[in-house]
């Protein structure tokens, strides 16, 4: 069973860059499709960016394109979301998911694997 454990959140001003990771314990992510999920005080949890196990493509919310690039590395076991551009809008916990359905998915109710979650503040 997978375990992710992310790290990189903090505080930032709108405009600055930063960097998530999440690495996982227990297990390789061979086979898994890896996500970032988002929650932001009050709003429900919404999908931020994704990578395909298979193909390698990413995904992403437009509201974030052109700003947010995630990533792996597999001899880490590691993915990352690399955040530039910030806006104070970005504030929420930042969640790390993973599933092995074999399928490209946004759907929170998908993943079946979640870290704790990293809170990124950007302030106005």
């Amino acid at each position: 069973q997978a375990q992710l454990v992310e790290s990189g959140g903090g505080l930032v001003q709108t405009g600055g860059s930063q960097r998530l990771s999440c690495a996982a314990s227990g297990r390789t992510f061979s086979g898994y499709n890896l996500a970032w999920f988002r929650q932001a005080p009050g709003k429900e949890r919404e999908f931020v960016a994704a990578i395909s196990w298979s193909s390698g493509n990413t995904y992403y919310t437009d509201s974030v394109k052109g700003r947010f690039t995630m990533s792996r590395d597999d001899v880490k076991n590691t993915v990352y979301l690399q955040m530039n551009s910030l806006k104070p809008e970005d504030t929420a916990v930042y969640y790390c998911a993973a599933h092995a359905r074999g399928y490209d998915t946004t759907d929170a109710g998908r993943y079946d694997y979640w870290g704790q979650g990293t809170q990124v503040t950007v302030s106005s």
